[in-house]
């Protein structure tokens, strides 16, 4: 999906993505913050100081309320290819800061600026073939010592390419396989990169989703966090 694309959908984005996860019986909030709340666990884990984070196709900003709540000391930056959708997230958060629109190939952003970039669902979007540059770019403005984390939906779970083949937004999608998504980091010069699988039970199920840890090697869930980090 190109600028364009993201332009045209970026006020219907909210009520296509709350349509789309419908059949999870959670909305679009919810895996807003699974995701954060998932980023954060893995900062400790690996024991990163987290000051400044990146979001690498920030969309209207759903993310910005949960980077408060799990990383309240933290600066976020939200950048974007579509300019309406960082217009959207401004109305939609009017206090929130640094704003920056992605043109061209190149992120305006000095380097090694940033603790953590992180990325949701944004590389399906992005043709492959230009999939190591971005990474390059982003290990850039990525301090020594600092992390990746790029959550994608994963091509392997039924549900997941189905919900996906039927949405708007995701019409020019092309998922990724977490070897790929891996493999693809190692080139951009990431080190240490690893694979854990998200999202395994629906909110009918949800008295399972405690297990959930003990299955993120199991390459059946609804998505995937790729993490890597820069020596």
């Amino acid at each position: 999906m190109d600028k364009a694309e993201f332009d045209r959908f970026a006020d219907e984005y909210y009520n296509h993505h709350s349509q789309n996860v419908a059949i999870t019986g959670e909305a679009p909030e919810y895996f807003a913050e699974y995701k954060i709340n998932e980023l954060k666990k893995i900062t400790v884990h690996n024991q990163i100081s987290v000051s400044r984070i990146f979001d690498f196709g920030s969309g209207i900003g759903n993310s910005i309320p949960f980077f408060r709540k799990y990383f309240p000391a933290a600066e976020c930056t939200s950048a974007d290819v579509s300019v309406r959708s960082l217009e959207l997230s401004k109305l939609r958060f009017p206090d929130v800061e640094n704003l920056l629109l992605i043109e061209g190939d190149r992120i305006p952003a000095q380097g090694e600026a940033f603790d953590v970039t992180f990325s949701a669902c944004v590389f399906h979007h992005i043709p492959h073939d230009e999939h190591v540059m971005w990474l390059r770019e982003l290990h850039r403005i990525t301090r020594r010592g600092g992390m990746i984390a790029i959550f994608e939906h994963n091509p392997l779970n039924p549900l997941t390419v189905r919900a996906v083949n039927t949405c708007p937004f995701d019409e020019n999608a092309k998922l990724i396989l977490a070897r790929d998504l891996k493999a693809r980091l190692q080139s951009a010069g990431w080190k240490d990169s690893s694979i854990q699988y998200n999202v395994f039970f629906p909110r009918a199920l949800a008295l399972l989703r405690p297990l959930e840890r003990q299955l993120q090697w199991l390459p059946l869930g609804a998505q995937y966090v790729a993490v890597a980090r820069k020596d």
